[in-house]
């Protein structure tokens, strides 16, 4: 039986970007637009592919070589293999990791991003990114917000129409955390004519998602001590060795609050 605040007559990004990575937590609606975004941009799952492995290689640095150990992983989508708790508690089992995401289904499913290790903690908090002083103040109930936190937000910020809002958005969650924090984003650009594309085709099914700039996603990290490479086309942040990764329609960055 499907749970009655899920709504199965209307796309959900969630659902949809689960369905491109071919889980099972989706609907006929879903896999529908999938088809049609995908028709529309062959690229486009590759897209999420490159942007779970960019969140698992921001995670495992950050937790490794620099030493966070408290991660608010904003717009947190449906379970999956190494979600971020997972990730950055292999590495240091202590972390806390607090997911926000407002999708019924990921609420439903949210038990499987709450199996901490022994010596950390996890949270879910049920909200929409619009409303970061909601986030933060639940996000205090499991991490100290006088310590540095790492704030991951993938895939999430091309859901505020606005880019003056989204760039609001993440002011104000760097303005609550201390020096020494960082962020990592990535999001879709509109750097193609096929990126173009699939955006349209996703405002017509009445689910829009709002590409950026590459130089609009790099205006999010103003202030911020940019990662090596800096703002670039998330397959080439950090390739692995050998690997011939070629730019795709979706930038990241990782950077640090002085």
């Amino acid at each position: 039986m499907t749970d009655p605040d899920i709504d199965v007559t209307r796309p959900s990004s969630a659902r949809v970007w689960n369905y491109l990575l071919d889980g099972k937590d989706n609907f006929a609606v879903d896999r529908e637009l999938g088809d049609a975004l995908r028709s529309a941009n062959p690229g486009i799952v590759a897209v999420a592919r490159s942007q779970r492995r960019f969140l698992i290689q921001a995670v495992t640095h950050l937790a490794g070589e620099v030493g966070i150990r408290q991660f608010l992983d904003i717009g947190t989508g449906l379970p999956t293999a190494d979600n971020t708790h997972e990730v950055a508690q292999r590495v240091a089992p202590e972390s806390r990791i607090v997911y926000v995401d407002n999708d019924p289904l990921v609420l439903a499913h949210a038990r499987a991003l709450l199996t901490s290790s022994p010596a950390g903690r996890t949270a879910y908090i049920d909200s929409r990114v619009e409303d970061p002083e909601r986030i933060l103040a639940e996000a205090a109930r499991t991490l100290d917000l006088t310590r540095p936190v790492a704030l991951t937000m993938i895939g999430i910020l091309g859901n505020v129409a606005d880019y003056a809002e989204a760039r609001s958005i993440v002011e104000r969650l760097l303005a609550a955390v201390p020096s020494g924090s960082y962020l990592a984003v990535s999001d879709g650009t509109s750097t193609s004519a096929q990126s173009v594309e699939s955006q349209r085709v996703a405002k017509q099914s009445g689910h829009p998602y709002n590409l950026r700039t590459p130089e609009e996603i790099g205006g999010y990290f103003e202030g911020l001590e940019l990662l090596e490479p800096g703002v670039v086309s998330t397959p080439l942040w950090r390739p692995q060795p050998g690997t011939n990764e070629q730019p795709l329609d979706v930038y990241c960055a990782v950077g640090r609050k002085p």
